[in-house]
Order: structure tokens, then C-alpha cells, then sequence
């Protein structure tokens, strides 16, 4: 079984992880006050690893041994041209992708984190610039501080990103619907480019992802519903229903959890809504869902089972290249077999193709 030929595929939740970064990019990005405690490669014992404000990072140019087997890409999606090349081989058209800044570098200094990222977000909207039509490099809005997020996405949206990635660790700062991030979310509504948030193993409030313990399996399959918490506060604070162009992406959120979250914040709205005084939202959460909100799922089966209640123009499908449990190179193969099929072309199209070049501006 395969999908049709004319099938066009984008992946909404792909990555570039640190291992593949040109090892350049910080330590002559960065200002020199900035360039020891920032990412830089050194050579250990054990071959080239990252660094980044005194610790070990990952290697460079090759996985971390000891995770989930997989093909060893190497450089590869850190070059646009050999990026592309397993793209193709994948017979994917387009790609988002999320970045090393946010979702490895747990950078706990705000003021580096803001360094670390502006020259990452420079790099990216360089490097989607050879193929603007199929790569969406996300930018890294560091969320320490309200005011600095909001300057930096609006930087980033006159470099032409098509998107932004916001931290939504526990301990970063103040959490997104507090009244400090009001300007940010205005700005957001009048730019109008997608918001993330995506899954973090540093939310985790027990469990590690340590390599070769139970606790990497364990983690894993935990981690997404961590951003059940950010979901529910956007959507009972109000920050969503009033800005209604505001469009909020869930990175490798996946599917099962949401209809049971969704149903119980309809629930808990009509159970106590008559005793809520500091804010009320006059739409069902439901409602607000559907109009705004979108999450991104891999290789599931429940879930995909369950698109018709979570709805089908809020679920974009992902290949998570380069990642161990990556459907690449054979997503085309794993999609025509997977339960979404069952759903007939219509959803199929919506949910590898047409929801993500609605929400991101790709054109097909």
C-alpha cells in the first residue's frame, strides 16, 4: 500500500539538533564577552563536543551514543542542500522545523539565553532562505522576560520568519497568561506569525530522560501532556479568545490526550464558571480550540483514531526527522498504512498537507 503520487506531504515538527550545527555558528556569532560561556565545540577524548555555559552538551557531527537507534544523519539536516536531499528521499515536499536553542540548550541564564538565541535566529532565517518554499526554520523567543520576548519576535517576524518557538518550561520565567506577556500576545495577534510550544524533557517534574535507564521510556511516553497546563491557562485566561489571529501550535503534543482535556475544560467551565470573578471567557473552550489552536503528532494510533473528535483542521501530521523514532525514510509507506487512511483522502490531505500550508503560508 503507498499514498497517491500526487500525495504532497509537510512535516510540521522536524528538527535540527545541536550535534548537526555548523560549529561556527555562536563563537563567531556571538559578541566575545559572550563566545566561552556560549555553544562552542571543543575536542575531548571521546571526539568534538558541544559546550554551553560550562557544560557538556552532545557531540558534534554524529548522535549521542546510546539513544534510541536510529541512522546516524550526521551533518546532514544542518546543511540546506543535504537537507533537502533527504527530504526528497522521504518524498517530503516541505518542512517546520524547531531548533538546538529551545528544545536541548537549557540555558538558565536569561541574559545568554537571549544572546544564544538572536544569533541562532539570524542563522535561520539565513539558512530557509534557499528554499523558502519548503523549509520553516522556527526562531527562539526567549521567555525570561515578557518585554524581550516581544521585541525579539517582532525582530524575528521582519527577518522573515513564518513562526516562533517560546519556551513554556516551568521556571522560565512567568507563565504565558500572566499580565506581564499581555504586550507579547498583542504583538503576536498583529503579526500574526503561528506560536509554539513544544514538548521538553526539562518539564518533567520526576522523571529524567537519563540514557540506558527505564526512565528514558518512561519519560518519553509521558512528556507530551505536560502542555496540558499551558493549554488550559491560554485558554481560561482569556489570551486566545481575545486575540482570535493568534494561531497556537502544540510541537509533538500528539492526539490521545486532547479530547479528554478539551471535554473536561468544557466540563469545568459550565460546573464553575458562575463563581469565576477575576476573568470569564464567553466562548466554550471547545470553541476556542477549534478556531485557534493546533498540535502535531508522529507515528500514533489511538489518536489518529480520535481526529474526528479532536478536529480535523487542527491536526497536522509530523515525520520528526532526523530523530531516532523518525518515520523518515519511509513516512510515505507508514502513512498509507497507518489508521489516518481509514479516515478516506479528504482528512489525509488535511492532516499531511493542507492544515500546515494554511497555518504556515506554503504554497501548493
Amino acid at each position: 500500500m503507498s499514498l497517491p503520487a500526487e500525495q504532497m506531504l509537510i512535516s510540521a515538527d522536524d528538527h535540527l539538533d545541536i550535534h548537526a550545527m555548523p560549529a561556527d555558528v555562536w563563537s563567531s556569532g556571538l559578541p566575545k564577552d559572550w563566545r566561552e560561556r556560549g555553544p562552542h565545540v571543543e575536542e575531548t577524548p571521546e571526539g568534538p563536543y558541544w559546550f554551553c555555559d560550562g557544560q557538556r552538551v552532545s557531540p558534534s557531527g554524529r548522535k549521542e551514543t546510546g539513544f534510541i537507534a536510529a541512522h546516524d544523519h550526521g551533518f546532514r539536516p544542518g546543511q540546506p542542500e543535504t537537507r533537502l536531499e533527504d527530504m526528497d528521499r522521504d518524498g517530503v515536499h516541505a518542512q517546520v522545523v524547531y531548533g538546538p536553542t529551545c528544545t536541548q540548550l537549557q540555558i538558565n541564564n536569561a541574559a545568554l539565553h537571549e544572546q544564544v538565541a538572536r544569533v541562532y535566529n539570524d542563522w535561520a532565517a539565513a539558512f530557509q532562505r534557499e528554499a523558502t518554499e519548503r523549509l520553516i526554520l522556527l526562531p527562539d523567543i526567549p521567555s525570561y522576560d515578557p518585554q524581550v520576548a516581544k521585541r525579539e519576535l517582532e525582530r524575528c517576524a521582519a527577518l522573515g520568519h513564518r513562526g516562533a518557538i517560546v519556551s513554556n518550561t516551568v521556571g522560565r520565567g512567568k507563565p504565558f497568561f500572566d499580565a506581564d506577556w499581555t504586550d507579547f500576545w498583542d504583538a503576536a495577534e498583529e503579526i500574526g506569525i503561528p506560536i509554539h510550544v513544544h514538548l521538553s524533557p526539562a518539564g518533567l517534574h520526576s522523571l529524567t530522560t537519563k540514557l540506558g535507564s527505564w526512565e528514558m521510556p518512561a519519560a518519553v511516553a509521558v512528556v507530551p501532556m505536560q502542555l496540558d497546563e499551558t493549554l488550559a491557562g491560554l485558554i481560561f485566561s482569556g489570551i486566545l479568545e481575545k486575540r482570535p489571529r493568534v494561531k497556537f501550535v502544540m510541537g509533538e503534543a500528539g492526539l490521545g490526550w486532547i479530547p479528554y482535556v478539551i471535554e473536561r475544560l468544557d466540563h469545568e467551565l459550565h460546573k464553575y464558571g458562575a463563581k469565576i470573578r477575576d476573568h470569564k471567557i464567553e466562548m466554550l473552550p471547545s470553541e476556542i480550540f477549534a478556531r485557534q489552536v493546533f498540535t502535531t503528532y508522529e507515528d500514533e494510533k489511538l489518536g489518529v483514531e480520535l481526529i474526528p473528535r479532536i478536529g480535523v483542521d487542527n491536526v497536522m501530521w509530523a515525520s520528526d526527522y532526523p530523530h531516532g523514532d523518525s518515520t523518515w525514510p519511509h513516512s510515505r509507506k507508514v502513512l498509507a498504512e497507518s489508521p489516518l487512511a481509514l479516515h478516506g483522502p479528504e482528512v489525509l490531505r488535511k492532516v499531511t498537507c493542507e492544515t500546515a500550508a494554511r497555518v504556515y503560508g506554503f504554497q501548493v
